[in-house]
């Protein structure tokens, strides 16, 4: 994370450019400091002016330590302090520090995104599930992008809501890099592939859109956690079976799609309290279509 404020009484070890220069503090960690024109006409050893440090980086060792010096040496400096002037507010709001990587992480995706908008290049992603799942991170990434696009003069697109909020999942909620990426492309197939068995976009406004994606994602967290629902009465799952055959079939297809992207199968309970979500979405999509 960064760190403001902070005097350090070590020189100058590296000049980067202008604005970042490294130092090595006293227990012989890499430190990059930041500040517009800090490192204007300074050498390796000169004296720092602390007037001018505005945000502090604590390198790691290794690999990922020369990977973060690459990006901060690379990116636009208005570029790192609009990114971390965001977080500093997001964590504000989520009540909670983020870590010290977060910041380096979205400077590298979005110093990419930009480049990508200079030519022309766009990625969409529209994930309404993640609103439903982590609307604190949602609420909160939204801000980042307004934020980060009134600081750098430009707007960046909306889809980068989609990819702050993941960021902040793995970060408010320990996940590994790339997990909630993973966990939201599934639950998108299985919303997908719930809207194309019914032939409707589902709306994602509603009570039982978001009580459906909630009961997916928990469905895969028991899958992961080897915890699936067993042991229900089977007449009732014969039952849902015969009483709402097309919700079922869906169901089945969910059950098909989840063993080949996870190699486990669905209990006969889990099949049925997934028909009895989808045919709730259905009556709703039919009622909708009855009104309009």
């Amino acid at each position: 994370m960064a760190y403001q404020g902070t005097r350090h009484a070590s020189p100058a070890f590296k000049v980067l450019n202008n604005n970042v220069i490294v130092i090595v503090d006293e227990r012989g960690d890499e430190r990059v400091l930041m500040g517009r024109g800090l490192a204007f006409g300074l050498k390796p050893g000169d004296a720092i002016d602390h007037t001018k440090v505005a945000k502090t980086f604590v390198l790691a060792r290794g690999e990922q330590g020369e990977h973060d010096l690459r990006v901060l040496t690379r990116a636009p400096y208005r570029l790192v302090a609009a990114v971390t002037a965001a977080i500093d507010e997001a964590e504000r709001a989520l009540g909670r520090a983020l870590g010290r990587h977060l910041p380096l992480a979205v400077v590298d995706h979005l110093e990419f995104v930009l480049e990508r908008l200079g030519q022309g290049l766009r990625v969409p992603a529209t994930m309404p599930e993640l609103r439903v799942l982590y609307g604190q991170e949602f609420a909160a990434a939204t801000r980042m992008v307004e934020s980060i696009s009134a600081s750098l003069g430009a707007p960046l697109p909306d889809e980068e809501v989609v990819f702050l909020t993941m960021h902040l999942v793995n970060a408010t909620r320990g996940f590994p890099d790339g997990t909630t990426a993973l966990l939201f492309r599934r639950v998108r197939h299985i919303v997908a592939t719930v809207e194309a068995g019914l032939g409707v976009a589902l709306d994602d406004e509603s009570p039982d859109y978001a009580r459906f994606v909630m009961h997916v994602q928990f469905l895969l967290q028991r899958l992961t956690n080897d915890a699936m629902l067993r042991n229900a009465d089977l007449s009732f799952v014969e039952f849902t079976r015969h009483s709402y055959p097309r919700s079922a079939a869906i169901a089945e297809h969910v059950k098909t799609y989840v063993f080949g992207a996870t190699g486990s199968s669905l209990t006969d309970e889990e099949v049925m309290y997934m028909t009895v979500h989808v045919e709730r979405l259905a009556q709703q999509s039919g009622d909708r279509s009855a009104a309009s």
